[in-house]
């Protein structure tokens, strides 16, 4: 598991209290909410998300010679896009080795840098992340995401974890990932 404090009944990692609604909303951001294996709930901000995608499954080209998370490429809007699973990436199953069987893919196609503007577009600073369900857009307040313990976060999910965050309406814990953080770890040509 990516995660100990996931399954933890331990509370020394979460805060003291359930979080509440801050007054200040100077510090609200929108994230995209999406599942990664049917336990683990994460969070992108949405400025770096251009859209939500459903691949079928035989699309997605394999790219002989890439670590095993690249899935390989795919034709969006008669552009190149690089594939990857994000569970595999942050330590989860492999999509390819989950029980269930996909007859298309379910993806998130992410930039990096200026909060969408077209440029960093333009320049092929896209990339597609394999999840398993795209759920809901959620209004965080910054403050309410939390650091993890060190040590009980794993070595593949820590350059791409910001933190964590308490769904005051259900009470699950979402992973709060950095998009740019996982485009960086793309292999450079």
């Amino acid at each position: 598991m990516v995660f100990d404090f996931l399954n933890s009944p331990s509370s020394s990692i979460l805060p003291t209290s359930q979080p509440k609604p801050s007054k200040n909303t100077s510090n609200l951001e929108q994230f995209l909410r999406f599942i990664l294996t049917p336990d683990t709930n994460v969070m992108l901000p949405i400025s770096q998300v251009t859209e939500a995608l459903k691949i079928p499954y035989d699309k997605i080209i394999p790219i002989p010679h890439m670590p095993p998370w690249v899935m390989g490429v795919y034709n969006w809007r008669g552009e190149i896009l690089w594939m990857i699973d994000l569970g595999h990436l942050v330590g989860l199953t492999p999509r390819h080795q989950q029980l269930a069987s996909f007859s298309t893919h379910r993806a998130i196609v992410i930039h990096s840098g200026s909060k969408g503007g077209k440029s960093s577009q333009s320049r092929g600073e896209t990339l597609g992340l394999v999840v398993t369900q795209v759920e809901d857009i959620e209004w965080c307040n910054l403050d309410d995401i939390y650091s993890p313990p060190s040590s009980s976060v794993t070595a593949d999910l820590a350059p791409f974890l910001r933190g964590y965050w308490l769904n005051p309406d259900d009470g699950n814990m979402v992973i709060t990932i950095d998009g740019d953080a996982v485009m960086a770890a793309m292999p450079k040509p």
